[in-house]
C-alpha cells in the first residue's frame, strides 16, 4: 500500500521554483532535507506544498522565503502541484505521513475539517501574537472548535467582469445591468470582430464562477436560503435562478461569445487577450488589472473598468471571506521552525511586501495594511449590495467545484444539457453529505 502511495505522489508532484517549473520531485517529497542552518544551529529545510493557485504568480512568497533564509538560515523548499490534483493529493500525503512541513489549502468554515482534519494533522497556532491582528472575518475559515490552525493573507474576494472601456466607447456600449443587455453588448462586440468574453475553460474552475459568485442575489430572492440548504430542507432546484444562469452560459457558448477556441483557453492567456484588445471582457478580481500591467508594461490599465456579472439579472456582488491558507504539519519534524516562518510573514513590513508584490491583490486580511482599491473602484464597490458567495455559505458546493467545471464543459460540447448539470450537482451534494454522515441527510 505504501509503495502505491509513494508512486502516486511521485507521479503528481511538481516542484516549482520562483523562476520556473521543474518536474519530478521524488517519493520523499514530504520529508525534509538538511542543507541550511536554523538560528539554533540545526540544519533545516522546510518543505512547503501547495497548488498553483495557492501562491502568487509574482513569486513574492518565494522572495520572502529567501529573505527568511538569509535572516535565519532556514531554507524553504517549494513543491507545487496542479490545481486540479492538489486537494486529493494533499489528503493522500496527510494520511500516509508524507505531508510537507507547511502546506497550503483552500480554507473556509464549511470544508476545513474534510480538507485537512486540523485536530489530527495541523499545529494549533491560537496563542500566536499575529493571530489577533488578522481580520476577524477570516478567522472562522482557519478555525475548528475555537482553535486557530492557519495563517492567511488575501482579503475578501469579489469577482467582476473586467472590461475594455475603449472597445465599449468605440461601439457606443454601456455597462450591462441585465442579461438581455449583456447579450446585446456581446453580440455587438462579436460583430465588430472582437471576442466578447475570454473564458479559461482549461483551468476547470473559472467557468464555474457565474453559478455561485451570484449567491448574494439568490439570498435576496430566497430568504434564509443557505440555512435551509444546509439543513437539507430544500435543494438547489428550488433556486430557479441557478438553472437560469446555467442555461445562459450555454446560450453564450452557442452564440460564440467566448470565441472559437474557448475550450482550449487557459486563464493565464487572458492577460494577453485583454491587453491586445482581442477580447473585451474577463471575469477576475479588480486588481487583476495590475497583473496585466505587470506582463504588458506599456498597457494603460485605466482602459479597463469593472462591473458586476449580470447573469440572471444579478446586480449584487458576492463576497468570499475565505481564501487559501497555510498550515503547519503537526507530525512534521520542524514545526518550531515553521512557526518562525509564519511569524516572519506576519511582520507588518512583510505584510506590506506581500500586498505590494502581489499585483492581483487589492487588499490583505490584515487591517493594519491599507488596501489598494482606487477611489473609483471603492466608490463603485460601496454602491453595491453584497452577500456571501454560495460556495462559502452552502455545504458540499465548493468540494465539487472542479467537477462542476467538467459538467459545464460537457454541456458546452453537447454531451449534456443545463438540467443534467443541475441534477448532477444536486446528486453530488447528497452523495458527499452521506459520505460525511451529515445528520441532516440521514434523518
Amino acid at each position: 500500500m505504501r509503495k502505491r502511495l509513494i508512486k502516486l505522489l511521485s507521479a503528481l508532484c511538481i516542484t516549482v521554483m520562483a523562476g520556473g517549473v521543474l518536474t519530478g520531485c521524488g517519493g520523499n517529497s514530504g520529508s525534509t532535507t538538511t542543507d541550511s542552518k536554523s538560528s539554533n544551529g540545526e540544519k533545516v529545510t522546510l518543505t512547503f506544498g501547495s497548488h498553483q493557485s495557492g501562491l502568487p504568480t509574482s513569486g513574492v512568497v518565494q522572495e520572502l522565503a529567501k529573505q527568511f533564509e538569509t535572516e535565519t538560515g532556514i531554507k524553504i523548499d517549494f513543491q507545487i502541484s496542479p490545481d486540479a490534483q492538489w486537494r486529493d493529493l494533499l489528503k493522500v500525503k496527510l494520511d500516509s505521513g508524507e505531508a510537507p512541513d507547511i502546506f497550503c489549502a483552500d480554507a473556509d468554515p464549511l470544508n476545513l475539517v474534510t480538507r485537512v482534519n486540523p485536530e489530527k494533522y495541523v499545529v494549533d497556532v491560537s496563542k500566536e501574537e499575529w493571530v489577533k491582528r488578522m481580520d476577524p472575518n477570516v478567522i472562522p475559515s482557519i478555525s475548528y472548535k475555537d482553535k486557530v490552525y492557519g495563517i492567511t493573507f488575501p482579503g475578501k474576494k469579489m469577482y467582476f467582469y473586467v472590461y475594455n472601456k475603449e472597445i465599449f466607447q468605440k461601439l457606443g456600449l454601456k455597462v450591462p445591468t441585465t442579461y438581455e443587455e449583456f447579450k446585446n453588448v456581446c453580440q455587438k462586440i462579436k460583430d465588430s470582430g472582437v471576442t466578447p468574453i475570454f473564458e479559461g475553460t482549461q483551468n476547470g474552475w473559472h467557468q464555474v464562477l457565474p453559478l455561485f459568485e451570484t449567491g448574494a442575489m439568490y439570498q435576496q430572492k430566497h430568504p434564509d436560503l443557505y440555512n435551509k440548504l444546509n439543513k437539507n430542507e430544500i435543494d438547489l432546484d428550488t433556486v430557479p435562478e441557478l438553472e437560469t444562469i446555467i442555461s445562459q452560459l450555454k446560450e453564450f457558448a452557442t452564440l460564440g461569445f467566448y470565441g472559437d477556441s474557448y475550450l482550449s483557453n487557459s486563464v493565464e492567456n487572458a492577460k494577453e487577450a485583454m491587453a491586445k484588445g482581442k477580447a473585451a471582457m474577463f471575469i477576475a478580481e479588480a486588481a487583476w488589472r495590475n497583473e496585466v500591467k505587470g506582463d504588458f508594461p506599456d498597457f494603460d490599465t485605466n482602459k479597463l473598468g469593472i462591473f458586476v456579472m449580470p447573469w440572471g439579472d444579478n446586480q449584487a456582488i458576492g463576497v468570499n471571506p475565505a481564501s487559501n491558507a497555510y498550515f503547519i504539519n503537526k507530525n512534521g519534524k520542524h514545526s518550531a521552525e515553521a512557526l518562525k516562518f509564519f511569524e516572519f510573514l506576519a511582520k507588518p513590513e512583510n505584510l506590506q511586501k506581500r500586498l505590494d508584490g502581489q499585483p492581483g491583490l487589492s487588499e490583505i486580511c490584515w487591517p493594519e495594511i491599507p488596501s489598494k482599491y482606487s477611489k473609483e473602484d471603492q466608490t463603485y464597490i460601496d454602491s453595491l449590495k453584497k452577500g456571501m458567495v454560495m460556495q462559502a455559505g452552502v455545504k458540499y458546493i465548493d468540494s465539487q467545484w472542479m467537477d462542476i467545471g467538467k459538467d459545464l464543459e460537457a454541456m458546452y460540447t453537447g454531451s449534456s444539457n443545463p438540467q443534467d448539470v443541475l441534477k448532477t450537482i444536486m446528486s453530488r451534494r447528497t452523495e458527499q453529505a452521506k459520505l460525511q454522515k451529515d445528520p441532516d441527510w440521514n434523518k
